[in-house]
């Protein structure tokens, strides 16, 4: 039986994630455990007022809970390796408008060292995933994402992706047919190798290469499509310890809810 973490920090912003985690329990016959991470020397009182909350949290839902003490960004991802999970989910980012711009958030941090795809889930948990979108660049780490997906969605989910292609520079002022037609043959090779990297689901799509800015691009496509999940990579490169700045945007300010997958590693 696997297992799948789901991290509260017991407000609103998390107030989908118990319902969330045990939904996706249920579809991959695993267990919950609902932790809530507390600073190091807390008193037994709020140990004690964590684990109650966390028990409400499930709503009846059968799930372990555990209220451990340290940096979330270190215990969730250490819980999920050493239970050897499957997935991380985790609610909404707390804006801090400052640090925010400074450095990673806590949820980026998790993201970063945990082993396994990371769930952000918001929207009500009784809501199946039906439709599933990807931002892609054709990149490894977007193959793994919507494998991920595969896994979560609704048996009867249709599975999209989209592709925004950039053209340089001189190429968006004074655009021709050559260049936007090198820049497409380009794109479409690419597509043929990711359509056959491992975990890709069968039944995706022919995705879509549009010209334009990512977040142009997939604008477009989420208001027309309304998808429940967005499956996403976190780097276009192999290195497992960056995030693209598009992720983090999505991360940030979700319309929806989003799976992030890091690169397989070698």
């Amino acid at each position: 039986m696997g297992t799948i973490i789901a991290a509260s920090d017991l407000s609103q912003l998390s107030r989908e994630v118990a319902g969330r985690a045990l939904g996706v329990a249920r579809r991959l016959d695993a267990r919950v455990i609902l932790v809530h991470v507390v600073a190091p020397g807390s008193p037994p009182s709020q140990h004690a007022e964590a684990e109650r909350r966390l028990r409400a949290a499930l709503n009846g839902g059968q799930a372990e809970t555990r209220v451990m003490p340290g940096r979330p960004e270190a215990v969730i991802p250490a819980l999920a390796a050493s239970e050897a999970a499957e997935f991380v989910v985790l609610g909404l980012h707390r804006v801090r408008p400052v640090l925010d711009i400074l450095g990673l958030t806590t949820m980026e941090r998790i993201l970063l060292h945990a082993p396994v795809p990371v769930l952000i889930a918001h929207t009500p948990a009784a809501r199946p995933y039906r439709t599933v979108l990807s931002s892609t660049d054709f990149a490894p780490a977007c193959a793994e994402a919507l494998a991920a997906a595969a896994r979560l969605a609704a048996p009867d989910a249709e599975f999209h992706a989209i592709h925004a292609l950039h053209l340089p520079l001189r190429d968006r002022l004074s655009p021709t047919d050559v260049e936007h037609s090198r820049a497409m043959t380009a794109a479409k090779a690419l597509r043929a190798a990711f359509l056959a990297m491992p975990g890709v689901p069968a039944g995706l799509n022919t995705p879509e290469i549009v010209a334009g800015g990512v977040h142009e691009v997939l604008s477009f496509r989420i208001e027309e499509l309304q998808p429940d999940l967005l499956a996403i990579g976190t780097h276009s490169g192999r290195d497992p310890a960056t995030l693209g700045n598009y992720a983090r945007d999505l991360m940030r300010q979700p319309p929806t809810d989003v799976l992030v997958a890091k690169p397989p590693q070698d």
